[in-house]
């Protein structure tokens, strides 16, 4: 069937024996209609095989219902095998899918893509915007939400941004990791901690400061950014400066894994001689030699909490301003 063929509003309003008034109030969700006249609309609508014009709706409604997930990283960091990201991003679908949203994933990884997201976003493009993975005090959530577009972010947004969010409580899950190597009698435990531009990486280290603290230990830091590569490099640098140490707090599995491997290559046995843990709890975490003790967030289950906080958002109803997710220790070989 050809564009010009194709069933009108007037051709549905024909076969239902209604008004265009009608069946237009029915295809856009109004609730003022009556039940028989909308099941002989939805009727016609079926057997005509009616697709609505969406951006004449949109004209109509002000609504796309499409929603932005925006992820300020670059794509090969994205679709790496972290497992964080594809996490997030099936819990968005799902939420989603079951509310009939379209997802749009914008990556900004760059000045010009974080540009672009802008005027996409700001050009009233979807109807609300989540946010994952920010870095810094970046200020389009704020812009954003001061414009009137539904803002949710994953994790604290830095800086003063007063915007929704949902996070994990860091802080609890490394507690729990350390306290862990405290309990197998460890006493000179490390961290590897994430990149000090990111809520997450500020909230595990300071976790991993307060339980050293509270058992009167030093602080033996080194600093990477979730990657394997800072990871490997991070171990290095421990084991030069702190040859001693018989535990190490990871702030991201990716790290602990090769904070594993790097401890082997010096011939320091795995949980013998150095405990470790990670955090995040990805699909290979189970996998790893040994497998990796590490602290599980619910990564998918965050994906969809902020979803349906934005979903409730643009549709006018008052929400949390903030969302804890309680995180859980799995124990494994490592430590």
């Amino acid at each position: 069937m050809t564009t010009a063929q194709r069933p009108t509003l007037e051709a549905v309003a024909a076969r239902a024996g209604v008004s265009r008034a009608t069946v237009s109030r029915v295809v856009n969700g109004s609730t003022t209609v009556a039940e028989p006249i909308r099941e002989a609309v939805t009727r016609a609508v079926a057997e005509l095989g009616y697709v609505p014009n969406l951006a004449a709706r949109s004209l109509v409604t002000q609504r796309t219902d499409s929603i932005a997930l925006v992820m300020p990283e670059a794509a090969t960091r994205v679709f790496s095998d972290d497992q964080v990201f594809p996490g997030i991003i099936r819990g968005v679908s799902q939420e989603l899918e079951a509310a009939d949203k379209q997802l749009v994933l914008m990556l900004a990884g760059s000045p010009a893509g974080h540009h672009r997201v802008e005027r996409y976003t700001t050009g009233r493009h979807v109807d609300g915007v989540l946010f994952a993975s920010l870095h810094g005090a970046d200020p389009l959530p704020g812009t954003l939400a001061r414009l009137g577009i539904p803002v949710v972010c994953s994790g604290r947004p830095l800086g003063d941004v007063p915007v929704p969010y949902v996070d994990v409580d860091h802080v609890a899950g490394v507690t729990a990791a350390v306290r862990h190597m405290l309990d197998g009698g460890r006493r000179r435990i490390a961290t590897i901690a994430g990149p000090q531009d990111m809520v997450a990486g500020i909230e595990r280290l300071n976790g991993y400061r307060e339980a050293v603290a509270a058992a009167g230990l030093p602080e033996l830091i080194a600093v990477g950014d979730f990657t394997r590569e800072s990871g490997a490099a991070a171990m290095r640098q421990l084991l030069t400066d702190h040859p001693d140490l018989d535990g190490v707090f990871a702030a991201s599995d990716l790290m602990a894994h090769a904070a594993l491997r790097t401890l082997r290559e010096a011939g320091r046995r795995v949980p013998e001689d150095v405990a470790v843990v990670g955090f995040d709890d990805i699909e290979t975490a189970a996998y790893t030699e040994p497998p990796l003790t590490t602290v599980r967030q619910p990564i998918v289950e965050l994906g969809r909490r902020m979803t349906r906080q934005l979903l409730r958002l643009a549709a006018g109803e008052t929400i949390e301003q903030t969302v804890m997710l309680p995180t859980e220790l799995i124990r494994r070989a490592s430590a």
